[in-house]
């Protein structure tokens, strides 16, 4: 067997070996001016598909980002107004201290009325807040139109009790900002587990001032009756009417009963009569409301001024219980923003890391490149060299 050699042949092989080494140094030439070494996804297949899949976690993070931003930005939101309406409740709490004075003057309790319905004029304009993207801060899922409105006087909830959750970290969440429902409705009354309320024929000047559980944890959550047998002395029924206990009253005492705890003062009439038990809901704005009309009640007698100050001293205890589940809506939103900001700690060193692992996979290191750049140089030139000296080169020269 003979091999062939050819003149085209060996011109072939060169104008080859020129081309691939041409070839070479313009991708490191790429390379170096996008400092990427991987150029297209042929450079290396593997690193490439592994890098997209980190780009794709990149980005879902970021998206995580703006969720974040978001959420933070309503429940900051959140925040200033419920600031705002626990300092209007303040001052409804000074009106209703300020009311039950006894030297307050009709006119001047018809002021008082005319501020307590701006401030709940006030306290429906926080309730109806947006975020600044024309959604409605306490409409919980419904939050495209005003949640809470107004017609004759009373306040209607018209959004939904959806508190929805947003991610913002992976496998993270936090709460968005409360529904209006539960932030300005369903506010329990007297102290947030019992009340208590004067009889409405109670013709005595007893005034009830205090109502809570004794602490012996005995309450079994009954309704129960203190009874006035007379001036001072008292009978507990059920609310099948049957006495469960007796005992004699005197003024400002505490009067334990069945669990509950009451304190009286004043001098009650035989036959007065005060309810105690579980403790119901009211909205903020009907807490308003029954304040104005408290402030509006017949006081030209004893009995009408008494049953006045039974009515503001339950608002009293109904506007602290508001006040207090504002504060408690508050402390629930600063956990979410504290949950945010640890997020945002959880994001910043997943993208360091993800970043540092998609810079191994293609950023260039410059001076190998470099001096892979100048060896294909060395390379090319030596090729194209030896191609110039085999130009002037024939077979025909070797058989003459």
């Amino acid at each position: 067997m003979s091999n062939r050699i050819s003149s085209n042949m060996m011109y072939d092989q060169s104008v080859s070996l020129m081309l691939s080494k041409q070839s070479k140094m313009n991708h490191l030439e790429q390379q170096l001016a996008t400092g990427k070494k991987i150029v297209t996804a042929k450079d290396d297949p593997v690193a490439s598909g592994t890098a997209v899949g980190l780009d794709r976690v990149l980005a879902e993070l970021e998206q995580l980002g703006k969720n974040a931003n978001t959420a933070q930005n309503r429940l900051g939101l959140q925040e200033n107004t419920l600031s705002q309406a626990n300092e209007l409740l303040a001052r409804v709490s000074e009106l209703t201290v300020q009311a039950n004075n006894a030297a307050l003057s009709a006119e001047d309790r018809k002021t008082v009325s005319a501020e307590l319905q701006s401030i709940k004029d006030q306290m429906l304009a926080l309730a109806n807040t947006t975020d600044g993207n024309g959604r409605y801060l306490f409409g919980g899922a419904a939050d495209g139109a005003a949640p809470f409105t107004l017609a004759n006087g009373t306040v209607t909830y018209n959004g939904d009790q959806i508190q929805r959750q947003v991610e913002v970290a992976p496998g993270t969440f936090v709460k968005d900002a409360q529904p209006g429902s539960e932030v300005f409705l369903r506010i329990r009354t007297g102290d947030g587990t019992v009340d208590a309320a004067a009889a409405a024929g109670n013709s005595g000047k007893a005034v009830l001032t205090d109502i809570s559980r004794d602490g012996s944890g005995s309450w079994n959550g009954d309704s129960y009756t203190l009874r006035f047998t007379g001036t001072d002395t008292y009978d507990v029924v059920d609310a099948s009417n049957t006495v469960v206990g007796t005992g004699t009253y005197k003024t400002g005492e505490d009067i334990v009963f069945q669990g509950l705890r009451v304190r009286i003062e004043g001098t009650p009439a035989a036959g007065d009569a005060f309810t105690a038990g579980q403790a119901s809901t009211r909205d903020v704005f009907s807490t308003i409301d029954q304040l104005v009309q408290t402030l509006q009640m017949d006081t030209s007698t004893e009995a009408g001024r008494t049953a006045q100050q039974n009515a503001l001293q339950a608002s009293i205890r109904d506007v602290a219980r508001a006040s207090g589940s504002l504060i408690d809506a508050r402390a629930a939103g600063g956990a979410q923003l504290k949950s945010i900001d640890d997020a945002a700690s959880l994001r910043e060193a997943s993208s360091i890391t993800l970043e540092s692992s998609l810079s191994q996979l293609r950023d260039l290191n410059y001076a190998e490149a470099i001096g892979q750049y100048q060896l294909e140089g060395a390379a090319l030139q030596a090729a194209q060299t030896i191609f110039t000296q085999m130009q002037s080169m024939s077979l025909f020269n070797m058989i003459r």
